[in-house]
């Protein structure tokens, strides 16, 4: 295998005994996937699906006025081009984002007074502005006001249908009651449930209970209806001898026989009372002519009706379906003749009289009796009329702007309730509510299983694109409000598009996102590490989630599953115990927000190398080996019986049975514990200590990569952004420490620049004040590979992580100095800065203009001694390189102070030295105590129209100085390349006329290096379609220059503009210091495996 740059340089031996199938996905893409679904910036305009932002606009647009003689239709959006890039945001505490704009078009119709009929009176069509849309890094983070934020994935129970039972805590009989939830993914909760007498009650959003049959009549059943749903019916005949029906086995299957079996035919008794009516004694029955049984009065008492009993000529009713038949009933069905009866098919083993009961105990008797009822709880106090109350019922289930399953809910509603309905729909159905109900009988009737909450299957991940999508949809709706009554208000003809948006709500929308929510975070950025871990981060938590005191120990445990989906091992110590959890390494979302982990197909006790993803749902139909089974060099299993999982049970299964097998070992634990080499052998709880504290290990002065990896550190260093990879193959053309330029040689499109230039970090700050200082590995004249580590960031270390450094550690007492968890180290590790590392602080001040007068930045302080001012510059603003320590100036301030009565001395100075000296105060920015270190990086942000002062225009300078670098290298090797290009299209070609050159010759080498360069455009030559391509070369030449010309001046004009600074601030300095920290006494070490302690001593 041909090895990369780095790989050269450091060889890494694989021990493992499993070879590697499946390549690692990126570590970050879960986050980048699910925003750039949301976003679909780079899908064409108008062929977008209905997803993320296209989606909202959609369900939200056309917007129509009250008297609906207007409406704003959606079209199409766009984005703009982002003002800043990601440093200049970072530098200029702005957030990183594009405008959006929409394409709405607004029609306005007129009403023929005399017709009614509607016609079209005006359509304006208009890009109008729609706020402003956060964009993500590449490394999957956003800027927000200048810090880098990683919005956490949330897991949260999937929409759908969920049967459970209380486990017998509800009631004191310790009885099961079991219970159903329809859950939307946003909309009102439908719960069904028993009670301890087996009623069946309903509850719209947790309030009071409705009997069941009360949903049921607001659906427009009525009781014959909802007992015809429910049950089976038989019907009899009154003869001579009783009551006579048609004999059918399935009504005594696998019951005791109450009583004896009479063929009515014959009188004789067919089966004696208290046998089992076995399948082979019932064929036999029927084989002997069995044809219809025997019933008297007695055995009929206790049954239900059916239906009404009504006398047909007086429209009289006797009995009303659901009711109980007495001896009383009886005696009057004989005196008025009746000799037909048709019962319910109760009989209170296999089926239940639950709904019968129910509907007994239920007071409304029909449909607006039930609406009133139902708006009565979900509107305590206010009057209900029937029309109200059918149009609250119907907003709550069947509106699709109220009320939406989602494409997942609906999926795991037909998959539960065996229904066939297309996932667009998203409000219930009547058929669904029955379907659930039933469901939730039969479960009492002992049929069918509960779910398990616990089951990934049962909760599913909302990333990024889908938070945004609601929060988007929140300000939209808050817009819509608005818009509506300005369409009622406006002077519909003169108005455009664009003043009936205002996009505040949505932007406010957002900014409350990523301000407060509870899944946007301040990104960890200790280290590569702890970047990916929260990156991967999967939150229980959070809007719509669980709360840390109500979570229960069942959806803390892990679940059998997790396995290849969410580690078992890293998750914090606490309160968030196994509500914070990390993806898998292979793990990814599938469209449905479900977690799906890889698996190699077998085929006839084969393993082949076609790798299929699984959701949890999936896994559980197949038979999965682990990777670690033995194969043959062929790739069948060596032996008969392998160690399988099968629905979360682990067994041993023939070979011949299996469907899938593991794809590494790696794939069950998430990045952090796959880091550590040899986890098998380690304790699970001390595993966890060892991931969660990998990441607390701050970048050291010098990294050094481990002996024993595990082949997971140069994939955490690349995919994290530590790392600087190459975009694309090329020769190393420069290098110095801040930047690294490489030729793209394999590049075929000549619309692109052929040149890389990647400008390293260099000392900047992290979130958590570590440094990021970037360190190039190539040398000019390199050749480098795609892909290839090009640069070192921290904590890396030729391409591979590196958190802390190889030492030799002793395991023994030493004057109890290293008492259970103390460590005792060498004097030489803190003299060699082995453990060494480098922080940085941030102070920063404003200069603002006060009501007597504006604050200065100035070395004139008053009050204070040249030693003092030794280090700053005639701005007052500290140098670069310089040794600060506490107390000492970083800039220089001075604040006017309100006049204060003049003593005579003070006049007579004011009279001799004229300027007013004492009124100002000295405010200067100082170093904290306890700080020192070395200023590495000053920044000055000046206000639009405010003159910059000499420090100001220095770092101006400096960094125009730059980009004009950049850009004239990048014309160096585009000139460089084009000329070459030319030179190969031209020579050998004859000539058609030029000076001294007599005509037809052929153009050589020599006679083309005696021309300038520029005149080789005026060459003609003979041959047409030659002279096509240098134009097409000249033209392509000439527009790539003036990209990078305009690039370059788009560039300077940002720097030298004034900055966007609060309100009242003239001017802001930002200083940063670089801090050296040895180790001391009360720092914390640790090694990988968990096995943590404190600096005792240093001997």
């Amino acid at each position: 295998m041909a090895q990369s740059y780095v790989g050269r340089k450091r060889i890494r031996k694989y021990f493992g005994k499993i070879r590697e199938v499946a390549e690692m996905p990126n570590l970050i893409e879960v986050q980048r996937i699910s925003y750039e679904y949301f976003l679909q910036a780079k899908e064409p305009v108008e062929g977008r699906i209905n997803n993320g932002i296209q989606a909202v606009f959609s369900s939200i647009f056309p917007i129509t006025d009250f008297s609906e003689n207007s409406v704003l239709e959606f079209l199409k959006y766009d984005f703009d081009v982002p003002k800043y890039d990601t440093d200049e945001c970072q530098q200029r505490g702005m957030t990183y984002s594009a405008p959006v704009k929409a394409y709405l078009r607004l029609i306005v119709y007129e009403t023929d007074e005399e017709t009614g009929a509607k016609s079209v009176q005006t359509i304006k069509d208009q890009w109008v502005y729609m706020g402003d849309m956060p964009l993500m890094t590449g490394n999957g983070t956003f800027i927000v006001n200048g810090t880098e934020r990683v919005v956490v994935s949330q897991m949260h129970r999937s929409p759908g249908v969920f049967f459970d039972h209380d486990k017998g805590k509800s009631h004191s009989s310790g009885k099961i009651l079991y219970a159903a939830r329809i859950i939307p993914y946003r909309g009102s909760w439908l719960d069904f449930e028993f009670d301890a007498k087996d009623l069946v009650y309903s509850r719209i959003d947790r309030k009071r209970k409705l009997p069941v049959t009360t949903v049921l009549y607001s659906l427009g059943l009525s009781s014959e209806d909802i007992l015809d749903y429910f049950y089976n019916s038989f019907s009899f005949k009154k003869n001579k001898s009783g009551w006579v029906t048609e004999f059918n086995s399935e009504r005594f299957k696998g019951i005791k026989l109450p009583k004896d079996l009479i063929n009515a035919k014959t009188g004789e008794i067919a089966v004696e009372a208290g046998k089992k009516l076995t399948p082979r004694l019932a064929t036999k029955l029927i084989e002997s002519g069995l044809t219809e049984v025997l019933y008297s009065d007695e055995d009929l008492i206790g049954q239900y009706l059916s239906e009404d009993i009504v006398n047909m000529d007086t429209g009289l009713i006797y009995g009303e379906a659901g009711d109980e038949i007495t001896q009383e009933f009886l005696d009057l069905l004989a005196s008025k003749g009746i000799k037909n009866l048709s019962v319910l098919d109760i009989d209170h083993v296999n089926v239940g009289a639950f709904i019968r009961n129910t509907l007994a105990a239920d007071k409304n008797e029909n449909k607006d009796q039930a609406l009133l009822d139902i708006y009565r709880i979900m509107r305590p106090g206010e009057p209900p009329t029937v029309e109200t109350a059918e149009s609250l019922f119907n907003s709550l289930f069947f509106d699709a702007d109220r009320y939406d399953l989602s494409a997942v809910g609906r999926v795991k509603l037909n998959m539960r309730l065996d229904l066939d309905v297309e996932d667009t729909h998203g409000t219930l159905r009547k058929e669904d509510i029955l379907a659930v109900v039933r469901h939730l009988v039969n479960l009492r009737d002992g049929k069918g299983e509960i779910d398990d909450i616990d089951h990934l299957g049962n909760r599913r991940v909302r990333s990024v694109g889908e938070l945004m999508e609601n929060q988007y949809r929140i300000g939209l709706l808050r817009m819509e409000r608005a818009i509506k009554e300005r369409l009622t208000s406006v002077d519909v003809d003169t108005v455009m598009p664009h003043d009936l948006i205002n996009a505040k709500p949505i932007t406010a929308a957002i900014r409350e996102f990523f301000g407060s929510s509870q899944l946007s975070q301040f990104m960890d950025q200790t280290n590569p590490l702890s970047v990916i871990t929260h990156i991967r981060r999967v939150s229980a938590l959070g809007p719509g989630g669980l709360t840390r005191e109500r979570a229960g120990f069942e959806v803390r445990d892990v679940h059998p599953t997790h396995y290849g989906r969410i580690c078992p091992i890293e998750t914090p110590e606490g309160p968030n115990i196994g509500l914070i959890n990390s993806l898998a390494t292979f793990a990814r979302v599938n469209k449905y927000g479900f977690i799906e982990s890889p698996y190699r197909r077998v085929l006839d006790s084969k393993v082949t190398d076609e790798v299929i993803y699984l959701s949890a749902i999936e896994e559980g139909k197949y038979t999965i080996a682990q990777a670690n089974a033995q194969l043959d060099s062929s790739s069948a299993f060596t032996d008969e019986l392998i160690n399988c999982r099968v629905s979360g049970d682990v067994q041993l299964i023939p070979s011949d049975k299996v469907d899938f097998m593991d794809v590494s070992p790696k794939q069950l634990v998430s990045v952090a514990a796959a880091l550590i080499p040899f986890l098998e052998n380690d304790d699970a709880n001390r595993a966890l200590m060892g991931s969660n504290m990998q990441r607390q290990a701050v970048p050291l002065l010098k990294a050094e990569a481990p002996f024993v990896g595990t082949g997971m550190e140069a994939v955490v260093a690349r995919d994290s952004g530590a790392a600087v990879s190459a975009r694309r193959s090329g020769v190393v053309d420069q290098v110095d420490a801040s930047r690294i330029v490489i030729r793209a040689i394999d590049e075929k499109d000549a619309s692109k620049s052929a040149v890389d230039i990647y400008n390293l970090s260099k000392f900047q700050r992290s979130n958590q004040n570590t440094c990021i200082n970037q360190k190039p590995l190539v040398k000019a004249g390199e050749f480098v590979d795609s892909g290839d580590i090009i640069a070192d960031g921290p904590s890396t270390d030729l391409g591979d992580l590196a958190l802390g450094k190889n030492v030799l550690v002793a395991y023994m007492p030493w004057n109890g100095y290293n008492y259970e968890d103390s460590i005792l180290i060498s004097e030489r590790i803190v003299r060699d800065d082995v453990f060494t590392s480098i922080h940085i602080e941030e102070f920063e001040v404003m200069a603002r203009d006060t009501k007597l007068g504006p604050e200065d930045v100035t070395r004139d302080i008053p009050n204070v001694g040249e030693e003092a001012l030794r280090n700053l510059d005639e701005a007052g603003i500290i140098y670069i390189g310089a040794e600060a320590n506490p107390g000492d100036i970083l800039v220089g301030k001075i604040t006017p102070k309100g006049e204060s009565p003049m003593t005579p001395e003070e006049k007579l100075l004011r009279a001799i030295f004229g300027e007013k000296a004492s009124d100002v105060r000295d405010t200067s920015l100082r170093l904290p105590p306890g700080v020192s270190g070395t200023v590495v990086e000053v920044r000055v942000f000046n206000r639009h129209g405010v003159e910059k002062d000499e420090r100001a225009m220095a770092i101006e300078r400096e960094e125009i100085e730059k980009l004009s670098k950049d850009r004239d290298d990048e014309v160096t090797i585009l000139d460089r390349n084009v000329y070459a290009k030319l030179m190969s299209t031209m020579l050998g070609k004859e000539l058609l006329v030029s000076g001294d050159v007599k005509k037809g010759s052929k153009l050589t080498e020599d006679s083309l290096n005696n021309i300038p360069r520029k005149d080789w455009w005026d060459i003609i030559l003979k041959n047409d379609k030659v002279m096509g391509e240098i134009e097409a070369i000249k033209s392509q030449y000439e527009s790539s220059k003036n990209l990078l010309e305009e690039k370059f001046i788009d560039k300077v004009e940002k720097l030298q503009r004034g900055d966007d600074l609060l309100p009242g601030v003239m001017k802001m300095v930002k200083v940063f210091v670089a801090i050296k920290r040895k180790l001391q006494s009360g720092d914390k070490m640790a090694g990988r495996h968990g096995n943590k302690g404190v600096v005792s001593r240093i001997m």
